[in-house]
């Protein structure tokens, strides 16, 4: 982004990375009250559809750490949306049926959706979108920004937006990939710490000391 200082980047140029400036991308105006307020910004990974330079890319959020080598998503079958399943069980999805009913897909014989009471099906699968798998491509580029006009912002911003957009072609890959740390204490029978590869310290979950492994953080 433009507000990014100089002195970072050139940090980050000389660690050998790649660095592009994009132009911030902004959701409609409306009332909506984000679960975060800064999730406002998160809409401008929407630029990243642009970098038709590769053919598929594997995007990470800032505050996610790498503890082992990923580069073998890149062999699975193009033409699919890959995210790890999001969990329903913090407090930031409070605003939503899930949370009231207490059902979560990482376990959904836990607590059975009603879908007689409500009237509706399941909810679809649903990814976090704090690391996933794409395929750069101009026309959706277009098709995402010219979507997100037309498209009443939601509490969780641009994770429900893509949600939305890619919802016939997602499909989950293990939480390995994408270790949100609420999963320990949510969901921990669904987690194989000694495969962890990607931890994810999102919302009030972080980590500011010398990690060596995911489980020595603690909220």
């Amino acid at each position: 982004l433009p507000d990014v200082p100089e002195d970072h980047r050139q940090k980050l140029l000389a660690q050998g990375c790649v660095v592009r400036e994009i132009v911030p991308v902004y959701p409609p105006e409306s009332q909506t009250q984000f679960a975060m307020a800064y999730y406002v910004i998160n809409y401008s990974k929407l630029r990243i559809w642009e970098f038709v330079e590769y053919e598929r890319m594997v995007y990470l959020d800032a505050d996610i750490q790498l503890y082992d080598n990923i580069d073998h998503l890149f062999d699975l079958e193009m033409g699919s949306f890959y995210a790890v399943m999001d969990c329903f069980c913090e407090k930031t999805w409070s605003h939503t049926p899930q949370y009231e009913i207490g059902y979560c897909q990482q376990c959904p014989d836990r607590v059975v959706w009603p879908e007689r009471d409500l009237g509706v099906p399941p909810p679809p699968l649903y990814f976090n979108a704090g690391m996933f798998m794409h395929e750069p491509s101009m026309a959706t580029a277009k098709a995402l920004l010219d979507k997100l006009v037309v498209t009443d912002p939601t509490p969780f911003a641009e994770q429900d937006f893509l949600n939305m957009f890619f919802r016939d072609v997602y499909k989950p890959i293990p939480p390995v990939y994408n270790l949100v740390l609420a999963m320990l204490w949510r969901h921990p029978e669904n987690i194989q710490l000694h495969k962890v590869k990607v931890v994810h310290y999102c919302a009030a979950v972080r980590c500011f000391g010398l990690c060596h492994r995911p489980y020595t953080c603690k909220a």
